[in-house]
């Protein structure tokens, strides 16, 4: 079984692939969430998976929180994480593996993926240039296959990459921007057409549109989904995102 949270795409991506190579469930989180569904039955050593972006170098808070509630019936054989990451991902597993341990579980692996980035909510951040990002994507599928073949396996350790200064980014920067994030810079300019499209793809169900123009609710994880799949770049995070590309995954 898979759980996974995605934003943009680049998650969901790897968590659809794997969960066809190797046969097995997916579940996404908000989801699930949403209906209050933690109860899950696994058969005899199944495997259990999570798949999920990096946000500041640590898994997103509804990541976390849900496995806190998560209620499984059966115990399985082998636990892995894959993230995907613009950069690197610090000691992202190292937390996952805490909330874990609290429920009397251990991670048995953690992999990363390379993917394009995705967060432009800060003046200094912007989505990868065209090249950087295809290079990414080329990888990517590449070491795909690899990847669940080590799943397959059960192959243990680490496989991601911590990037410099990795407790410092988790512990320090990482805790004060997923303690801080607000919607509030959040905003449609007059490029916007009603469409509705920032509603439907966000993942938390955070945006409704009133007055024809969207409003953020108060929930938002930064995903970045809103800005991302606007068809008139007209979803803007304060001055932050003015004259910024836009990124989502496309099959």
């Amino acid at each position: 079984m898979i759980f996974y949270y995605s934003g943009c795409g680049n998650s969901r991506h790897v968590a659809e692939q794997l969960a066809a190579r190797l046969g097995q469930k997916l579940v996404f989180i908000p989801q699930a969430a949403r209906r209050e569904d933690y109860d899950y039955a696994l058969a005899e050593g199944e495997s259990l998976g999570f798949v999920f972006p990096i946000y500041s170098w640590q898994p997103p808070r509804l990541v976390l929180d849900f496995v806190e509630r998560l209620r499984l019936a059966g115990a399985p054989g082998y636990i892995y994480m894959v993230t995907t990451y613009g950069d690197d991902a610090g000691m992202a597993d190292r937390m996952l593996d805490k909330v874990l341990a609290a429920k009397g579980l251990r991670l048995d692996a953690a992999f990363g993926v390379a993917m394009p980035n995705t967060y432009v909510n800060m003046s200094f951040m912007n989505i990868d240039p065209p090249e950087v990002a295809q290079r990414k994507l080329v990888r990517a599928e590449e070491a795909l296959p690899l990847l669940a073949r080590s799943i397959r396996e059960r192959r243990k350790g680490v496989e991601l990459k911590r990037g410099v200064f990795p407790r410092t980014k988790t512990y320090a920067i990482g805790a004060g921007f997923n303690q801080s994030l607000s919607d509030k810079a959040f905003h449609a300019t007059d490029a916007c057409v009603s469409c509705g499209r920032c509603v439907e793809v966000c993942p938390l169900r955070n945006i409704a549109l009133v007055g024809g123009r969207p409003r953020w609710n108060g929930h938002c994880t930064h995903c970045e989904a809103c800005y991302h799949y606007c068809p008139q770049n007209a979803v803007q995070f304060g001055r932050a995102t003015r004259g910024k590309g836009q990124y989502h995954y496309s099959d």
